[in-house]
């Protein structure tokens, strides 16, 4: 299975922050056994390079891309630690450039057809949207496909159990992200068993049951 089809299957890729190294293979372990085999660890902490390459040493079953990746040097240490695939919040030419070039998957953050377009140029089928709620959520995106045929999206922000079943049945949303499945507090407080039962719900919604 791809990269991408890795995503799609996970239906929920989680946005996680992490404060401690020690606190990332406890949850990827945690997210898997809810169904949840993916995971996008962002850069916004400074254990986050240490963090990616835990998980990747030690959970083969779970797939870890990096997240907030805002420039090449970023996008490069994290695919070195073990990096699967690479999320940003705007669109970075050079950071794309560099990925495609490199044949690792890409998801920068794109919300006007202008960005859009831009990430097209380089070939990508899937791009993040963000913050989703903020820029007009499904709405937004079902009026974007309309013209880019073919393109799909990851959006993040304001997406939930409670409206995930809305957004994953939409044809144009390849996965979608959030931070809701590993909160914060979960991970800080070790409860492993919430944050299963958590991606057990959200995955559970998702399909309808």
């Amino acid at each position: 299975m791809t990269v991408m089809e890795r995503l799609a299957n996970s239906i929920v890729v989680p946005v996680v922050v992490l404060n401690k190294v020690e606190d990332a293979v406890p949850t990827a372990r945690a997210m898997a056994a809810g169904g949840v085999d993916t995971m996008e660890i962002t850069f916004r902490t400074a254990c986050a390079p240490e963090a990616i390459k835990a998980v990747a040493d030690n959970c083969p079953e779970v797939l870890v891309g990096a997240g907030t990746i805002v420039n090449v040097e970023q996008a490069k240490l994290a695919v070195e630690m073990g990096a699967k695939f690479i999320v940003s919040p705007g669109f970075s030419d050079e950071v794309v450039a560099w990925c495609v070039e490199n044949n690792i998957p890409v998801a920068p953050g794109c919300v006007t057809p202008t960005e859009i377009m831009a990430a097209l140029k380089h070939g990508l089928k899937m791009v993040k949207f963000f913050p989703a709620n903020v820029y007009g959520g499904l709405n937004a995106m079902k009026n974007l496909s309309a013209p880019f045929v073919g393109l799909k999206f990851l959006p993040t922000g304001g997406v939930n159990t409670a409206n995930i079943k809305e957004y994953v049945d939409a044809p144009f949303i390849h996965a979608v992200g959030g931070s809701w499945v590993c909160p914060a507090a979960a991970i800080a407080n070790g409860e492993w068993d919430k944050i299963t039962a958590l991606c057990l719900e959200a995955r559970a919604a998702a399909k309808g049951e």
